[in-house]
C-alpha cells in the first residue's frame, strides 16, 4: 500500500461517521479510530490518528470559533511567503528532529540544505519516514519539536 492509498483511506475515514476501522492483509496492517486514546501500563503496537480524535465529526462551531478559524489561514499563509517554503508532514506520526538522542539535529536554523537531504524524520506505525528538502535553500523555522505528535499537513521546516 503506498503513501497516497493511506492519505486517501484517512481523509474518507476522518470525513465517515465510523468510530474505527482497520485494514490487514499480509503486509500491511492499518487501524484508525476516533475515540478517545486509553492509557495502558505497556506500549501499544497501533498508532491510531489522532487528527481524527483532535477533531470530533460532530463538534458545534459557534460563530467566533468560525472567525478564529478563518483569520488564521491567512496570517499563516502571509508569514510563510515572507520567510520560504513550509516542508509539511506527509502523514500522521512522530516527528524526530535527530536520528538518535545523542546525535546532532538534521538540521538547525540558518543551515544550507540541499534538495532530497533529510530535515526530521516521521515514525507511523513503527516505521520510520524521512522528509527530504524539496528544493536547495536555508532553513529559516523549525516548525515543531523533538518527539512531538504531527498530523497530515503540519508545517515542519521553513525553507527560504
Amino acid at each position: 500500500m503506498n503513501l497516497n492509498d493511506i492519505k486517501d483511506l484517512m481523509a474518507q475515514f476522518d470525513q465517515s461517521s465510523l468510530r474505527e476501522f482497520s485494514y490487514k492483509n499480509g503486509v500491511d496492517e492499518l487501524q484508525f479510530s476516533k475515540n478517545e486514546a486509553q492509557l495502558f501500563s505497556e506500549p501499544s503496537p497501533v498508532v491510531a490518528a489522532p487528527s481524527a480524535v483532535a477533531v470530533p465529526a460532530t463538534s458545534p462551531v459557534t460563530a467566533n470559533q468560525e472567525a478564529v478559524v478563518e483569520d488564521a489561514p491567512s496570517t499563516s499563509a502571509q508569514a510563510s511567503a515572507a520567510e520560504g517554503e513550509v516542508v509539511e508532514s506527509p502523514l500522521v506520526g512522530v516527528v524526530y528532529l535527530a536520528a538518535g538522542p545523542d546525535k546532532p539535529n538534521f538540521v538547525s536554523v540558518g543551515d544550507s540544505v540541499k534538495k532530497g537531504q533529510t530535515l526530521v524524520i516521521i515514525e507511523a506505525m513503527k516505521v520510520m519516514n524521512e522528509i527530504p528538502a524539496p528544493k536547495d535553500g536555508v532553513v529559516t523555522e523549525i516548525l515543531v519539536s523533538n518527539e512531538e505528535m504531527v498530523e497530515f499537513g503540519k508545517g515542519l521546516v521553513r525553507i527560504k
